[in-house]
Formats: structure tokens, sequence, C-alpha cells
């Protein structure tokens, strides 16, 4: 096997030493000297990613942010303590160069809340993709392991209209009987019941735009209402070819309360816009 790895490049020196020999100098020479396959054209490579490096995850967050995500931090009353949460604890990496990450866990009268950032810089081994292009199929399966729901349609005009206005005569007289001996409730959904359905679809685990190229928003919960419920915030985003992701965990100290979607997605936004804005 290995006498034939090495066949061509005897074929090409034979061929070379029979020019010489016969001083021969015609258009021959250049498909001889080719190398074999060569096409006589070239490819241009893909073009790097525009980020070279990562920034340093720990110091990436402000200590204000973090006031906020994690509330325990401010009723820590030893200073010393009080800065060891702010710096947090690298998460464990084999190449800084590629992928660099910091977690916070700080404990507070109602909660313990978790922060986890995490950069991520895709570099692309093959000459024929980008950079740019390989951090865009990662993030398709991100997003794909996500498992987003289908995006909630508002209803339509005609979907909220009265039953009765397309009915026929004796069906609307049927309808005007059945109303008239049932008992006295509404027939339309309260503004209030209207408005905490939008508000729920809202918050929803969905794409997101004005997020870096491209980014989504994950929301869970877990655990029975008998217990401690314990939230997950994801909010992920591509800016060219490095993929940030954010982790935010609240699990409350009493049993039966629910960690507020609305707040904790808030926050997790607000620290994903704050980063993004830093690669610009």
């Amino acid at each position: 096997m290995q006498r034939k790895a090495y066949v061509p490049g005897v074929a090409v020196l034979l061929a070379a030493l029979l020019a010489g020999c016969t001083g021969g100098s015609g258009g021959d020479d250049t498909a001889e000297d080719a190398k074999p396959g060569d096409t006589g054209t070239t490819t241009a490579a893909a073009q790097p990613g525009r980020y070279d490096t990562l920034p340093e995850p720990c110091g990436a967050v402000s200590h204000s942010t973090l006031d906020s995500l994690l509330p325990g931090i401010t009723q820590l009353t030893d200073e010393e303590q009080r800065e060891q949460a702010y710096e947090g604890e690298s998460t464990l990496t084999y190449n800084t160069d590629r992928k660099v990450g910091c977690r916070w866990k700080v404990e507070s009268t109602d909660a313990t809340d978790h922060l986890l950032v995490d950069f991520e810089r895709v570099v692309s081994y093959d000459n024929s993709v980008s950079d740019d292009s390989q951090a865009t199929d990662l993030f398709a399966n991100k997003v794909v392991a996500a498992d987003l729901p289908e995006p909630v349609a508002s209803p339509t005009p005609t979907e909220s209209a009265s039953p009765t206005a397309s009915a026929t005569p004796t069906d609307a007289a049927s309808a005007s009987v059945s109303t008239s001996t049932a008992p006295s409730t509404s027939t339309s959904a309260s503004p209030d019941a209207s408005e905490d359905a939008e508000d729920a679809a809202a918050l929803q685990p969905r794409l997101l735009d004005g997020l870096g190229d491209e980014a989504f928003l994950d929301d869970e919960l877990s655990g029975a209402a008998s217990t401690a419920q314990q939230r997950t915030v994801t909010v992920a985003f591509r800016t060219s070819n490095v993929i940030v992701t954010i982790e935010y965990v609240e699990q409350p100290a009493t049993l039966g309360t629910v960690p507020d979607s609305k707040e904790m997605q808030d926050r997790a936004r607000k620290l994903a816009s704050q980063l993004a804005g830093a690669f610009d």
C-alpha cells in the first residue's frame, strides 16, 4: 500500500527526466507537471468568521446586572462573600480560544438563582464552508433541540364573531331559546381573560428578532405543583461565527411558589442584549 502511494510522484519525476533528456519544451510539459486531478482552476477559500477571540465570560456581566438576576448578592452582608459571588466560576473547557463560560449561584431568602453564560467561537475546517455557515448550521441544531412550539396565531375577527351572525332564522331562534334557558353567564370571554391568553402566548418559547443574526428563547417549568417548581429560561443567539447561550434558573424557597416567567425572561433578554451589543 505504501508503494502505491508513491507511484504518482515517481511517474511525474520520470516524465520530467525524459523531457529533459529530449530537450523538449513544448506545451506538453505543463500537462505532465500538473498534479493528478488538477483542473487548472482554483476555488477561493471560504471567508473566515468575523471574530477570532472570545470575551472573558466571568467579567462579561456587570455587577448591576448580576444584582438583578441574582438578588441574593445584595443580601450578602460579608463583603468578601459578595465579591466572590460577583466573580463567578469558570466552566471547564479544553480550548479557551474556542469555548468559554462562567457560572454563578446565589441563595436569597426567597429563592436560589443560577446563571450560566457560554461563548462558543465556531471555526470551519472545510475550506469550502465559511465559519459563519458552520455557525449557522450549529445554531439551527440548537433551535431543533429546543423543540420550540408553533407560534400561536391571534383569532381573526371572523373566528371571534357571534355564532348567530351567519345562522339561518331557525338556527337563530334555537340559539335564542337555549340562551334564555341557560344559566346567566357571559357568552364571550372577559377582557381580562383575553389579555391573559395574549400574555401567555407572548411568553411561550419562540424565535426572537433584533438580537444578533438570529436568536431564540426557551422557557421550561419543572417539578410538581406540590413541590418547589424550578423555572429555566434560556436565551441563545448567534452573531457571525460566535454563539452565545444564557441559562437562567430560579428555584423558590417556598413550596408551591412558581417563578415568574415574564420577570425571568425580561432579565435574561436584557442580559442577552448587553452581550450582543458588546460584539458590535
